[in-house]
């Protein structure tokens, strides 16, 4: 077995990773090792925002495609988790909503005693990654590697509709869900670009690629496990496919992981860190006790209510019958068309009960019949109202299911497990209606017809959503930030793994809480922040 070496490993090329290895390879005299699992990610597919439907319902070699185990407060369904797997990760095959959450989240966790993760310590690293299109400003930032623009078809009459009728039901209508107040219905802005995707490869590896001869990317590497030697990370064992040869490299300085919430707790583990109790159970000699790996997990659970709609302006007169190849084939040759949207974009951050201190329900609105991931086709004109639930109390686990890093790991997201949880999804699909019933709807809303109105009482809810409900692809918090006197603490504040020396993980599994909103853009900020800090530099100062 052969050993290359280099100053840093990075483990995964999604959302975390790309940024480290671009951050990290900008300083010519570090050695930086990319390690992919998938593949470049260059399909017209991945490039094309109208392909998210396609991406996100079916395993493919852009989607790890993960089933759970039987979740005990969902009917024992085994639910559907779409991962991004190649160059970019999820934010490759995402809805390509741009939300940072709410300002409250990240103070809550500098209240945590995890300093340096305020809100007004965060922002400067958001503006940092961002160039938007409206220019840099008190919350924006321009000149970055990830684009954030509106959406192209943001004046559609449903997108206008839908906001028109939050405001008519009583809520407030917010200019910026990234600004001064997230709550309200509102515009989302994207990470499309000239009618392109624009994942966090595409912003961050894709111009420095074949120009860092200090960077390499090596595609189709399974990582095996971690090498802990005498208490510090020395190095990565992978292979470039099952029962291929069992390669090794040497970090001289760092191994960074950024597997995601699902497969970096499983790498730790496969590489002995973690319960030793399940260690062994799975035939692994434990190395480093840390109980918290792959405890903890957070995930936004989220209802889809779906109206007909009245006149022939959804997205369904676009991709009936051959529609869906009539729209591949003119985005291919000419760039134009359906194919440049996501069809997402309009929404809401929405409050379940007014003595909240900040939402806890988000709407995205799709100007199409959705449900179950994409994965039954709409046969009508409507529209869909999806109802996320932001701040579960409810908490999951990912656990090893073998010892073989090509088994998927075994998923336990627990949704619904409190009553609070159960009472705000209630709540929130009872808001949706009120809001599909105001006027502004009524020269475009037929009828409901799913869950259909017979679903009132709080029983019925309650068990349609069991039947129903599905995550809308959030997962964080299975190795979580916190201080060394936290039981379940996998991290620092500097994401460096407790108690060894020369391993971080860097993704969206360090989150200790759930943010409130699409988890891309905290991942980006996360490792802009932490390549600072690995860099030496000092970090980007607080907003007064």
């Amino acid at each position: 077995m052969g050993e290359d070496q280099f100053d840093y490993i990075v483990i995964g090329a999604g959302s975390a990773g790309s940024v480290l290895a671009a951050r990290l390879s900008e300083d010519p005299q570090v050695r930086v090792l990319l390690l992919e699992a998938g593949g470049r990610n260059t399909s017209v597919l991945v490039r094309m925002p109208a392909g998210v439907g396609t991406l996100i319902k079916q395993k493919s070699k852009h989607n790890w495609g993960f089933w759970s185990e039987p979740e005990s407060h969902m009917d024992g369904r085994r639910m559907w988790h779409p991962r991004g797997k190649g160059l970019g990760g999820s934010s490759a095959i995402n809805g390509m909503v741009y939300i940072r959450g709410h300002a409250r989240d990240y103070d809550q966790w500098r209240q945590m005693g995890l300093q340096g993760w305020s809100y007004a310590d965060v922002l400067p690293y958001f503006k940092k990654a961002e160039d938007y299109c409206g220019g840099a400003g008190e919350f924006h930032g321009a000149g970055g590697p990830l684009k954030v623009n509106w959406g192209e078809n943001s004046d559609h009459p449903l997108y206008r509709g839908i906001i028109e009728a939050g405001r008519q039901a009583g809520h407030k209508v917010t200019p910026d869900f990234n600004g001064a107040d997230q709550e309200g219905f509102g515009r989302y802005q994207l990470t499309i670009n000239d009618g392109q995707r624009w994942s966090a490869a595409r912003g961050y590896l894709t111009p420095i690629a074949g120009q860092r001869r200090n960077l390499s990317i090596v595609t189709g590497a399974r990582v095996h496990r971690i090498v802990i030697e005498n208490g510090r990370a020395s190095g990565v064992e992978y292979s470039l496919g099952k029962g291929k040869t069992l390669q090794r490299a040497k970090a001289a300085r760092e191994v960074l992981l950024c597997a995601g919430a699902f497969q970096s707790p499983q790498i730790l583990q496969l590489s002995g860190i973690g319960d030793p109790e399940q260690l062994k159970a799975q035939g692994i000699s434990p190395v480093h006790t840390l109980r918290g790996v792959g405890s903890n997990l957070q995930d936004h659970l989220d209802v889809t209510l779906n109206w007909t709609c009245t006149q022939p302006i959804s997205l369904y007169n676009e991709i009936k019958g051959l529609g869906q190849l009539k729209v591949g084939l003119q985005y291919l040759l000419s760039g134009k068309g359906t194919g440049r949207q996501n069809g997402l974009e309009a929404g809401a951050f929405l409050k379940s009960r007014p003595d909240l201190d900040r939402p806890d329900l988000q709407i995205h609105f799709v100007i199409a019949i959705m449900q179950e991931h994409a994965k039954v086709k709409a046969n009508r004109d409507g529209f869909t109202i999806h109802v996320c639930q932001l701040r579960p109390e409810s908490r999951g686990q990912v656990r090893l299911a073998s010892n073989d890093p090509y088994d998927d790991p075994s998923i336990v997201a627990n949704f619904l497990a409190t009553e609070e949880d159960r009472r705000a999804v209630r709540a929130g699909i009872r808001i949706a209606r009120d809001v599909a019933a105001q006027d502004a709807l009524a020269p475009y809303r037929g009828e409901e017809i799913w869950p259909g109105p017979q679903v009132q009482s709080d029983a019925d809810i309650d068990a349609w959503v069991r039947a129903k409900g599905e995550t809308i692809y959030h997962p964080v918090g299975t190795a979580r930030m916190g201080m060394r006197d936290d039981p379940l603490a996998v991290v620092d504040k500097d994401c460096r793994v407790i108690g060894l020396e020369g391993l971080r993980v860097v993704d969206a599994s360090v989150m200790p809480t759930l943010i409130g909103g699409n988890t891309n853009a905290p991942t980006i900020m996360i490792a802009e922040k932490i390549a600072d800090v690995i860099r030496g530099r000092e970090v980007l100062p607080a907003v007064a």
